[in-house]
């Protein structure tokens, strides 16, 4: 079998990606089985410089808080403050300790050192301020939103003050409360102030969109990128709190749902922008739709590629990590009857394939989905193949000599 995919085979460079794909797409996005690993981070790095030099992306995007991603950016494009502190306040997840990020951020602000600003590296956080514990409070997001606007429309068009809306939030450590994710009964986001707060927060955005022509001219550009980014999220922080606190069986499938509509909103945000290349799970890019189980209940729902594809088309592609082995987690050499099995066959140690054309060349004998015994590894589902513009395959990735440590493995 490995002899027949022998021509979808291809180097990781940026140029066998490209060929691939009918046209350079706004969005390209490459995914990942598994976070935190050194090895795919170096992958991740190689190809997004090759696709910056060669290809023109001025955009690069990760699975991380969209709030704290604007001090990398700050960092990336003007130098501002320190590299070690720009990885501990820039990241969440955890990620800022990842020497592969570490890296990313120091060559993008390396690349950037003496360019015109039209030809700046820009770096953006795509995730909502989420955790797998819970949520952040509103607060950061809708107090921005409210002073970009009390600084530059009319006063009387505010439908409230600040002071109203953090006498509606009261302490943000009601709202990050990891309790609420298991017991609806811990949430604040049912009350009456967080109701309160919805409409306060609409009113805002739809003041800030009818405004849109004076505020454009009145501030800049960056600036009103980010005023529409808080608007976005404080809206999809209460809508998340909101559902946090609901009892009925539908409760996780509403939770999943809005990460990635919050991924998918920032991503198409992004793309109006320019050429951006985004990194996150597989999970999250994809264009099939998502299942897993929680709470012995099985879920389903639109990923943030789903969602993005459906709107951009062939402007959006998507390009899956799988690999062969990672053996200090326990995941070892893959079955042959796996897509993992087949390309771990091949001779190369890390290759680029035509998804699509390996779908057709596996249509008689579809291979059996890999189970791992690894729950923080998500192997390639063979079903995917055909909504998939590529495949990146590391034959094995090896245990990093200092590998930061993950409070949660999540998806």
């Amino acid at each position: 079998m490995a002899t027949d995919i022998k021509d979808t085979v291809h180097a990781v460079e940026a140029a066998a990606v490209m060929r691939l794909l009918p046209a350079r797409p706004r969005l390209l996005a490459l995914g990942e089985p598994t976070h935190g690993e050194d090895t795919l981070l170096d992958v991740r790095n190689e190809l997004f410089r090759q696709l910056v030099e060669q290809e023109g992306y001025r955009t690069i995007a990760i699975e991380s808080d969209c709030m704290m991603g604007s001090v990398v950016d700050d960092y990336v494009t003007s130098g501002t403050g320190a590299l070690d502190e720009v990885m501990e306040r820039g990241f969440s997840h955890g990620w800022g300790a990842f020497a592969g990020n570490r890296e990313l951020v120091r060559w993008m602000r390396a690349h950037n050192d003496g360019r015109p600003e039209s030809e700046r590296l820009r770096f953006a956080g795509f995730d909502g301020p989420l955790e797998i514990t819970g949520a952040a409070s509103p607060r950061q997001a809708l107090t921005a939103l409210h002073d970009y606007l009390s600084a530059r429309v009319d006063t009387d068009l505010l439908p409230c003050t600040v002071e109203k809306l953090n006498h509606l939030l009261g302490a943000d450590d009601r709202w990050s409360n990891s309790a609420a994710m298991m017991d609806p009964a811990q949430s604040v986001g049912q009350s009456a102030e967080a109701g309160e707060l919805r409409l306060l927060t609409d009113d805002l955005v739809a003041l800030f969109d009818a405004q849109t022509p004076h505020l454009i001219t009145a501030s800049s550009r960056d600036d009103w990128d980010r005023a529409r980014l808080y608007g976005r999220t404080a809206i999809g922080l209460l809508r998340y709190h909101h559902w946090m606190a609901d009892t009925s069986p539908s409760r996780m499938t509403w939770l999943v749902g809005l990460r990635d509509q919050m991924m998918a909103d920032n991503l198409l945000a992004l793309a109006e922008r320019g050429p951006a290349l985004v990194h996150a799970h597989n999970g999250h890019l994809q264009r099939a739709k998502s299942t897993m189980r929680m709470g012995g209940r099985p879920v389903q729902w639109w990923s943030a590629g789903a969602l993005v594809s459906s709107q951009l088309g062939e402007r959006y592609a998507f390009l899956a990590t799988a690999l062969g082995t990672i053996r200090h987690q326990g995941v070892d050499v893959p079955p042959p009857d796996t897509v993992e099995g087949l390309l771990y066959g091949l001779p190369e140690d890390r290759c680029v394939i035509d998804a699509p054309r390996l779908a057709t060349t596996l249509d008689a004998t579809r291979p059996a989905p890999r189970v791992s015994p690894y729950y923080g590894y998500s192997p390639l589902d063979p079903a995917h193949l055909d909504a998939t513009d590529g495949i990146v395959f590391v034959r094995d990735v090896p245990a990093a000599e200092s590998r930061a440590t993950q409070s949660a493995q999540t998806v």
